[in-house]
């Protein structure tokens, strides 16, 4: 699942450019009311673009021509207000690409829209609903600007027709900022699915994402559906969380998160090469159970089942790794290979939980929860280097020191292969990459 299916679009288009007699590749658009009327005379593999400086206001466009693609002339440089909108019809291989969402309504991408690409937007302001919803399969979301919602909704929202949910989604170098929902719930920077969705496969990859000010609920990356890969994102100055809320087999790995953390529930998920740096606790948190296994429409809390969290760097104060309360206790998880740095106890895993402990390397404050089987008081000898992430230094005791087979773990935080004796923690000595957090100059509409 590392090559996204929507890369496969490009053959199709090829096909269609193929058939298609010469036309000019670019149809240029100086006003919004001719607009409509150059979408629809255009062909497939034909852009049409918006001059600079066109508002769209209290007009919808629909796009009912496969393989358009659509576009401002400069990124940001035409603005929809009011009621305006842009539309998708029953079409495939479509590009939406550069606007400024200032409008009240956010945009859908239905399900007929298959391999649809919503790149280089900015979605600004309170929307009705959320200001992106994608219903449709292989569509890619990329380089756009999520902003400035203080009402309840989410930035984007994975879905699907009926009961099934969107497949293959792919979510990256996206900039979400600034969401200050005050409620208790339902300002979500992304919710990948719906709790009575959480059994379908969405096959999602959500990666290489910023996360800013993302306050609007406890869960920044709420994922609500299974077999889903959420990795290489940062995540800084925000209340939410990445948090596997339902589903099952899902992989979190390699992400950047900082004051925040990742809370997860269900069953078969990897938790693995993470970086958390807190000046506090709760890193790490084995969620709740109020039932034993959810079933494909409860919106209870599901206890964790069979859960690897391995080979992350935890730093804070007090419990980073931890667990909430419910009847239910986590079971035949894993805690291994992980360096937990702090002060304080340091992991507060609840008794009668059933998980095994082994790998590890605890410095700073004492083990808690983890049994002296568990882990080694040692100082894993981190140096912060230059990007202001902790690494392993030179002779460090983490280096070869992992035990027990993760064959599925091939790579570490930076990402370097990882092979022979493996290092504990989410970094592997030495290697020509040193990994930096996500920045605004990464990510969004004018990144490269």
């Amino acid at each position: 699942m590392n090559r996204p299916c929507v890369a496969l679009s490009a053959a199709v288009l090829l096909s269609f450019l193929v058939q298609t007699p010469a036309t000019a590749a670019v149809v240029h658009v100086s006003s919004a009311s001719a607009l409509q009327s150059a979408i629809d005379s255009a062909r497939p593999g034909q852009r049409v673009e918006v001059a600079d400086g066109v508002r769209l206001t209290d007009q919808t466009i629909t796009i009912n021509k496969p393989g358009v693609t659509l576009a401002a002339q400069r990124t940001g440089g035409v603005v929809l207000t009011g009621s305006s909108a842009i539309k998708l019809g029953k079409v495939r291989h479509v590009v939406v690409e550069g606007f400024v969402f200032d409008n009240n309504d956010g945009m859908s991408v239905p399900p007929e829209a298959k391999a649809t690409r919503i790149t280089r937007n900015t979605y600004t302001g309170n929307k009705s609903g959320a200001s992106l919803s994608v219903s449709a399969d292989d569509v890619q979301i990329d380089h756009n600007l999520f902003q400035n919602r203080t009402n309840e909704g989410v930035y984007l929202q994975i879905t699907g027709p009926g009961s099934d949910i969107a497949k293959r989604s792919w979510i990256h170098h996206n900039f979400f900022y600034n969401h200050q929902f005050k409620g208790s719930n339902g300002g979500e920077s992304i919710r990948l699915g719906y709790s009575h969705k959480q059994s379908k496969s969405a096959n999602a990859i959500v990666e290489l994402n910023l996360f800013e000010k993302a306050d609007g609920d406890s869960e920044a990356i709420s994922i609500k559906s299974s077999d889903n890969i959420v990795r290489y994102n940062t995540i800084r100055d925000s209340r939410g969380f990445i948090v596997l809320r339902h589903g099952n087999r899902s992989v979190v790995e390699g992400n950047a998160l900082f004051q925040t953390g990742i809370r997860f529930h269900g069953n078969d998920h990897k938790v693995i090469n993470n970086y958390v740096e807190n000046t506090r606790d709760r890193a790490i948190v084995f969620g709740s159970g109020s039932e034993a296994d959810s079933g494909p429409t409860s919106k209870e809390h599901d206890r964790p089942d069979r859960v690897t969290v391995a080979f992350n760097t935890v730093l804070g104060t007090g419990a980073v790794i931890d667990s909430d309360g419910g009847k239910y206790l986590p079971k035949d998880c894993i805690v291994s290979n992980n360096i937990i740095k702090g002060t304080g106890t340091l992991t507060d895993i609840r008794q009668g939980s059933t998980v095994k402990y082994e790998g590890n390397i605890v410095f700073g404050g004492s083990a808690g929860s983890i049994p002296a089987s568990g882990y080694k008081s040692v100082d894993p000898k981190l140096v912060r280097d230059a990007n202001g992430l902790y690494h392993l230094g030179a002779g460090s005791p983490a280096i070869d020191a992992a035990q027990g087979l993760y064959p599925y773990v091939t790579k570490d935080f930076d990402p370097h292969d990882r092979s022979g004796k493996l290092d504990v923690g989410a970094d592997e000595y030495g290697g020509s990459v040193s990994r930096k957090a996500l920045t605004k100059a990464d990510v969004g509409p004018s990144a490269p």
